[in-house]
């Protein structure tokens, strides 16, 4: 099929902009031309066309059968080309106020979240979209900034800290009350997050760092902080609550921590902004307010 070679597009503006305003005059104020300009832009219009759109032997000219045609298709066309453009500009703005952060499960359920809320507060026209992953978050495409555990010396980002770590024993208020701080620790039941992470801090750390006898009783086992942290909500057991997770459900009171023997490990939390940032103003208001709520 042969392509139909199409006027110019300012020719159909042109023409819309004489039937809706009303007469030639107005619509050269509209479009900051001269009046013979506007004239000559609708001959053209007909010579391209083969047929007469107007029928000028009327005052004001009416339009013809082919006039009313072609007036029903710019006018749908125009409206098409209005909203498709209102749609880019409500796109743009919203792709400029989201922020993608990745995290782990643990850190994005009791640390980001509750402070996310607080944030919309102050700024409800930013989105912050949270992607959580299993071991230690790393950018990809689309992700903006991550959180992360660790010494800060990573070489794909600029590295903000967050806040440094207290790992303390915590359970339920009911199970709290079998033990006078962190005696009767070797015969509790624990609860055990296995990891792959150097830094992770395991039971075995505390137990030395603060001289206890160590607990040679079966532990329960969990994949991630979030299913022991519900079984510990649950009365199942004795966690090691680190407090970027655990500290909010502490204060809260659904956790109780035991003893005053806390341990600090050497590496803290920071957020990290990729070494190629978005130019999005959204992503260094984020940061600012994060760093600043810190535990």
């Amino acid at each position: 099929m042969t392509e139909r070679r199409l006027p110019p597009l300012r020719l159909f503006a042109v023409f819309e902009a004489v039937l809706r305003l009303g007469n030639v005059q107005k619509a050269a104020a509209h479009l900051n031309v001269t009046q013979p300009a506007i004239s000559q832009a609708l001959k053209a219009l007909e010579g391209h066309l083969g047929v007469r759109l107007l029928d000028r032997r009327t005052r004001p000219a009416a339009l013809t059968q082919a006039g009313r045609l072609l007036l029903a298709a710019v006018t749908d066309g125009l409206g098409r080309i209005s909203d498709g453009i209102e749609q880019i500009e409500a796109l743009q703005r919203t792709e400029e106020s989201l922020v993608t952060i990745a995290c782990t499960i643990c850190t994005g359920t009791y640390w980001l979240m509750p402070r996310l809320a607080h944030f919309y507060e102050q700024y409800p026209e930013i989105a912050v979209n949270v992607v959580t992953a299993q071991g230690t978050p790393s950018f990809s495409a689309g992700i903006d900034l991550v959180i992360r555990y660790g010494s800060g010396g990573w070489q794909d980002g600029k590295a903000t800290k967050l806040f440094d770590e207290r790992v303390v024993p915590v359970c339920s208020p009911a199970l709290a009350k079998r033990f006078r701080g962190v005696r009767g620790l070797d015969k509790a039941t624990l609860l055990h997050v296995t990891s792959n992470e150097n830094e992770w801090v395991t039971w075995k750390d505390y137990f030395v760092s603060n001289g206890l006898p160590e607990n040679r009783r079966p532990r329960r086992n969990f994949t991630n902080y979030v299913q022991a942290t519900q079984a510990a909500l649950a009365g199942q057991g004795v966690m090691l609550g680190w407090e970027s997770n655990t500290g909010d459900l502490v204060r809260e009171g659904r956790l109780v921590a035991l003893g005053t023997r806390p341990l600090f490990p050497k590496e803290a939390f920071y957020l990290v902004m990729s070494d190629e940032p978005d130019a999005k103003p959204a992503i260094p208001l984020l940061v600012e307010w994060l760093g600043r709520r810190g535990t």
